[in-house]
């Protein structure tokens, strides 16, 4: 796949945003002119077998998606905690799936501090129940994630979040991810306030 880069340095194209949990986990994508970010569907998370992970995967692939955005929970300090790390391994095993199926898309962590209050907020304006609200939270979670970093990128001209790269095909990530260190290049190390603003 090419991975078409912008001169400022980011991809252009369609993109997924993921939004990870225990349970479930979120997947948005954006069109090909990276405008609007939308609410696609909602995984089981499966910790044992991965399962959701190759579904995102075999959709990057079939989209011809540049890039998957993967929200990082951090506290209002700024600061990481057990979710970060759910998130960080998550984004690991991603970005091994993708490496294996011999795909060139780079995968961001990027600042997701409140998507899911925000996310929750917005189903209930529009008037949905809070009994319906979780089986379109995640994915509407997601969007907000991906339109978040979409708009961050042409804002600054240049791509955001902190790349993850693969591990080598001979780390055993295992069910839970990885006891391995997290390798991710930094794209973008901007802080954000809660409500998306850069800081």
């Amino acid at each position: 796949m090419t991975d078409a880069v912008a001169a400022g340095g980011y991809p252009q194209g369609v993109k997924l945003g993921v939004d990870v949990g225990t349970v479930r986990v979120g997947v948005a994508i954006c069109d090909r002119d990276s405008i609007l970010a939308t609410p696609y569907k909602t995984l089981d998370r499966n910790a044992r077998k991965n399962s959701d992970v190759r579904v995102i995967a075999k959709l990057a692939e079939e989209l011809g998606a540049v890039q998957v955005i993967v929200g990082l929970p951090r506290t209002m300090k700024g600061e990481e905690h057990s979710s970060a790390r759910m998130a960080t391994d998550y984004a690991l095993l991603l970005a091994a799936e993708l490496a294996a199926r011999g795909l060139a898309v780079p995968v961001n962590l990027v600042d997701e501090r409140l998507s899911s209050v925000s996310a929750h907020r917005n189903l209930h304006e529009a008037g949905m129940s809070s009994r319906d609200h979780r089986k379109v939270v995640d994915q509407v979670a997601a969007a907000g994630i991906l339109q978040h970093a979409i708009d961050m990128q042409k804002a600054r001209g240049a791509d955001v979040g902190s790349r993850v790269t693969a591990p080598s095909p001979s780390v055993d990530l295992g069910a839970g991810g990885a006891d391995q260190p997290v390798r991710a290049m930094p794209a973008d190390t901007a802080q954000f306030s809660h409500n998306g603003r850069q800081q």
